[in-house]
Protein backbone atom coordinates (compact mmCIF):
# COMPACT_ATOMS: atom_id res chain seq x y z
CA UNK A 1 0.00 0.00 0.00
CA UNK A 2 1.28 3.47 -1.06
CA UNK A 3 1.36 6.04 1.85
CA UNK A 4 0.22 9.62 -0.09
CA UNK A 5 2.06 12.52 0.84
CA UNK A 6 0.01 15.93 1.49
CA UNK A 7 2.52 18.10 0.08
CA UNK A 8 2.77 21.44 2.25
CA UNK A 9 2.97 24.01 -0.79
CA UNK A 10 5.37 26.69 0.68
CA UNK A 11 7.59 24.53 2.82
CA UNK A 12 11.32 24.88 2.91
CA UNK A 13 12.65 20.95 1.75
CA UNK A 14 15.35 19.62 3.52
CA UNK A 15 16.80 16.30 2.54
CA UNK A 16 16.16 15.14 5.95
CA UNK A 17 12.45 15.72 4.97
CA UNK A 18 12.57 14.52 1.56
CA UNK A 19 13.95 10.66 2.91
CA UNK A 20 10.13 11.02 4.71
CA UNK A 21 8.21 11.04 1.10
CA UNK A 22 6.29 8.00 1.08
CA UNK A 23 4.71 8.02 -2.61
CA UNK A 24 4.96 6.32 -6.08
CA UNK A 25 6.53 10.18 -7.58
CA UNK A 26 10.03 11.02 -8.43
CA UNK A 27 10.93 14.53 -6.48
CA UNK A 28 13.92 17.35 -6.42
CA UNK A 29 14.65 19.65 -3.72
CA UNK A 30 16.25 22.89 -5.60
CA UNK A 31 17.07 25.81 -3.00
CA UNK A 32 14.60 24.11 -0.84
CA UNK A 33 11.29 24.08 -3.18
CA UNK A 34 9.95 20.27 -3.88
CA UNK A 35 9.89 19.87 -7.81
CA UNK A 36 8.14 16.74 -8.91
CA UNK A 37 9.03 14.70 -11.73
CA UNK A 38 7.09 13.80 -14.52
CA UNK A 39 8.39 10.38 -16.11
CA UNK A 40 10.45 10.85 -18.97
CA UNK A 41 8.88 10.41 -22.70
CA UNK A 42 10.37 7.38 -24.51
CA UNK A 43 12.25 9.68 -26.95
CA UNK A 44 14.24 10.89 -23.50
CA UNK A 45 14.92 7.20 -22.89
CA UNK A 46 16.20 6.19 -26.41
CA UNK A 47 18.95 8.95 -25.93
CA UNK A 48 19.62 8.66 -22.04
CA UNK A 49 20.03 4.53 -22.51
CA UNK A 50 22.45 5.00 -25.70
CA UNK A 51 24.35 7.50 -23.87
CA UNK A 52 24.74 5.98 -20.70
CA UNK A 53 25.84 2.61 -22.83
CA UNK A 54 28.33 4.77 -24.80
CA UNK A 55 30.07 6.15 -21.69
CA UNK A 56 29.52 3.63 -19.39
CA UNK A 57 31.44 1.29 -21.91
CA UNK A 58 34.25 4.04 -22.31
CA UNK A 59 34.65 4.64 -18.65
CA UNK A 60 34.56 0.92 -17.53
CA UNK A 61 36.68 -0.22 -20.88
CA UNK A 62 39.38 2.85 -19.12
CA UNK A 63 38.54 1.95 -15.62
CA UNK A 64 38.54 5.99 -15.38
CA UNK A 65 35.16 6.10 -12.59
CA UNK A 66 31.44 5.32 -12.80
CA UNK A 67 28.37 6.39 -14.73
CA UNK A 68 24.80 6.90 -12.98
CA UNK A 69 22.16 7.53 -14.36
CA UNK A 70 18.53 8.49 -12.90
CA UNK A 71 16.63 7.91 -10.56
CA UNK A 72 19.62 8.24 -7.96
CA UNK A 73 19.58 11.30 -5.71
CA UNK A 74 22.87 13.67 -5.85
CA UNK A 75 22.89 15.81 -2.76
CA UNK A 76 24.50 19.05 -3.32
CA UNK A 77 23.35 20.58 -0.09
CA UNK A 78 20.49 19.90 2.98
CA UNK A 79 18.35 21.87 0.34
CA UNK A 80 19.66 20.44 -2.94
CA UNK A 81 18.98 17.47 -4.13
CA UNK A 82 18.59 16.43 -7.69
CA UNK A 83 18.25 13.77 -10.64
CA UNK A 84 20.40 13.95 -12.97
CA UNK A 85 19.83 11.60 -16.35
CA UNK A 86 23.16 10.94 -16.36
CA UNK A 87 26.16 11.32 -14.17
CA UNK A 88 29.79 10.65 -14.39
CA UNK A 89 32.14 10.39 -11.32
CA UNK A 90 35.83 9.80 -11.81
CA UNK A 91 37.92 7.52 -9.43
CA UNK A 92 39.93 10.11 -8.02
CA UNK A 93 36.61 11.12 -6.53
CA UNK A 94 34.80 7.90 -5.70
CA UNK A 95 34.33 8.59 -1.98
CA UNK A 96 31.56 11.02 -2.75
CA UNK A 97 29.63 7.47 -3.99
CA UNK A 98 27.21 6.26 -0.64
CA UNK A 99 25.13 3.18 -0.61
CA UNK A 100 22.23 5.83 -0.55
CA UNK A 101 23.38 8.71 -2.72
CA UNK A 102 26.47 10.65 -4.32
CA UNK A 103 27.30 12.96 -1.62
CA UNK A 104 28.72 15.98 -3.80
CA UNK A 105 29.23 16.98 -7.33
CA UNK A 106 29.68 14.39 -10.40
CA UNK A 107 32.15 15.50 -12.50
CA UNK A 108 29.81 15.06 -15.05
CA UNK A 109 26.21 15.43 -15.58
CA UNK A 110 23.80 15.26 -18.49
CA UNK A 111 20.44 16.53 -18.73
CA UNK A 112 18.49 15.68 -21.05
CA UNK A 113 15.29 18.17 -22.21
CA UNK A 114 11.67 17.29 -21.93
CA UNK A 115 8.20 19.24 -21.89
CA UNK A 116 8.69 20.00 -18.20
CA UNK A 117 11.95 19.96 -17.77
CA UNK A 118 13.34 22.92 -19.82
CA UNK A 119 13.40 25.97 -17.45
CA UNK A 120 15.28 23.96 -14.80
CA UNK A 121 17.83 22.27 -16.94
CA UNK A 122 18.72 25.73 -18.77
CA UNK A 123 18.49 28.04 -16.14
CA UNK A 124 17.88 26.69 -12.43
CA UNK A 125 19.52 23.60 -12.06
CA UNK A 126 22.46 24.94 -14.55
CA UNK A 127 23.61 27.65 -11.93
CA UNK A 128 23.10 24.86 -9.18
CA UNK A 129 25.53 22.72 -10.89
CA UNK A 130 27.77 25.29 -11.85
CA UNK A 131 27.84 26.73 -8.31
CA UNK A 132 28.78 23.53 -6.52
CA UNK A 133 31.70 22.54 -8.58
CA UNK A 134 29.96 20.03 -11.88
CA UNK A 135 33.05 20.28 -13.96
CA UNK A 136 31.42 19.17 -17.19
CA UNK A 137 27.39 19.93 -17.87
CA UNK A 138 25.72 18.31 -21.04
CA UNK A 139 22.27 19.77 -22.09
CA UNK A 140 20.83 17.34 -24.75
CA UNK A 141 17.44 18.49 -26.67
CA UNK A 142 15.62 15.80 -28.19
CA UNK A 143 13.22 18.43 -30.41
CA UNK A 144 16.15 20.63 -31.90
CA UNK A 145 18.76 17.45 -31.83
CA UNK A 146 20.91 19.72 -29.97
CA UNK A 147 24.10 18.90 -27.58
CA UNK A 148 26.11 21.88 -25.92
CA UNK A 149 28.68 21.25 -23.58
CA UNK A 150 29.64 23.52 -20.61
CA UNK A 151 32.95 23.74 -18.59
CA UNK A 152 33.19 25.32 -15.39
CA UNK A 153 35.26 27.88 -14.99
CA UNK A 154 35.41 29.49 -11.59
CA UNK A 155 31.45 28.93 -10.64
CA UNK A 156 30.03 29.73 -14.41
CA UNK A 157 29.96 27.57 -17.30
CA UNK A 158 31.43 28.13 -20.69
CA UNK A 159 29.89 26.72 -23.87
CA UNK A 160 32.44 24.53 -24.74
CA UNK A 161 30.45 22.88 -27.76
CA UNK A 162 27.24 23.24 -29.19
CA UNK A 163 26.03 21.68 -32.09
CA UNK A 164 22.99 19.93 -33.78
CA UNK A 165 22.49 16.84 -36.13
CA UNK A 166 26.63 16.44 -37.17
CA UNK A 167 29.34 16.86 -35.66
CA UNK A 168 31.33 15.33 -32.59
CA UNK A 169 30.85 15.17 -28.56
CA UNK A 170 33.84 15.40 -27.01
CA UNK A 171 34.16 15.25 -23.38
CA UNK A 172 37.11 17.08 -21.26
CA UNK A 173 36.40 15.47 -18.24
CA UNK A 174 36.55 11.89 -19.85
CA UNK A 175 39.40 12.04 -21.38
CA UNK A 176 39.21 10.40 -24.72
CA UNK A 177 35.92 10.25 -25.06
CA UNK A 178 34.13 11.29 -28.16
CA UNK A 179 31.19 10.18 -30.16
CA UNK A 180 29.66 11.23 -33.55
CA UNK A 181 26.43 13.50 -32.56
CA UNK A 182 24.07 11.18 -35.42
CA UNK A 183 24.83 8.00 -32.88
CA UNK A 184 22.64 9.88 -29.99
CA UNK A 185 19.74 11.07 -31.75
CA UNK A 186 19.12 7.40 -33.95
CA UNK A 187 15.53 5.85 -33.03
Amino acid sequence: MVKEVTLEKHKYWTYEEYLKLDDERRYEILEGELITVPSPLTQHQRISRRLFTLIQEFVESEKIGEVFYAPLDVVLAEDIVVQPDIMFISTERKDIITEKNISGAPDLVVEILSPTSGYYDLIRKKKIYAKYGVKEYWIVDPDTRLVEIYENKEGKYVTIYSANEQGEVISRVIPGFKIDIKTIFVK
